[in-house]
């Protein structure tokens, strides 16, 4: 007589199969969302700077997120969220902000899980990166580090 079904053998190694693809897919896809996320937080200090730019050409000073946002007159150069200082796992700031000079920073809300590098950018437009995480305290230290990689 013939039985319908999986013996207990078949069940298990499905188990140990799919236990094994898992083991491999997991770290990749942690990897991958760690790039999209230093992606973005390196895109949105370049829309960061050009909002900026556009600022002062408007008001004749820089801006932080905040009126950059909401400017007191017109449309808003930069999205609601961006301007509230998070983004895609990234905590974004303005520092140094005078007549002639800015500093946009952006540092891995959660260092080693949403990213490993912070960046910032100045009134050049060039993106500079961090490798070690964490703040990026002024403009002096901003231009200390290395431009990253086009």
């Amino acid at each position: 007589m013939r039985r319908k079904g999986f013996t207990l053998v078949e069940i298990m190694i499905v188990v140990a199969i799919i236990a094994l693809l898992a083991a491999i897919a997991i770290p990749n896809l942690l990897r991958a969302r760690l790039q999209a996320n230093e992606s973005s937080a390196q895109a949105a200090l370049k829309t960061i700077a050009t909002a900026e730019v556009t600022y002062r050409t408007a008001n004749a000073t820089y801006g932080t997120l905040v009126l950059l946002g909401a400017p007191l007159t017109g449309p808003a150069y930069i999205d609601a969220v961006l301007a509230g200082g998070t983004k895609s796992g990234y905590t974004f700031a303005t520092v140094d902000i005078a007549a002639e000079t800015f500093c946009g920073t952006a540092v891995p809300a959660t260092a080693n899980v949403t990213g490993v590098r912070s960046f910032c950018v100045t009134e050049d437009g060039v993106v500079r990166v961090q490798a070690a995480g964490g703040a990026i305290l002024n403009r002096a230290a901003c231009l200390a580090l290395p431009a990253t990689a086009p």
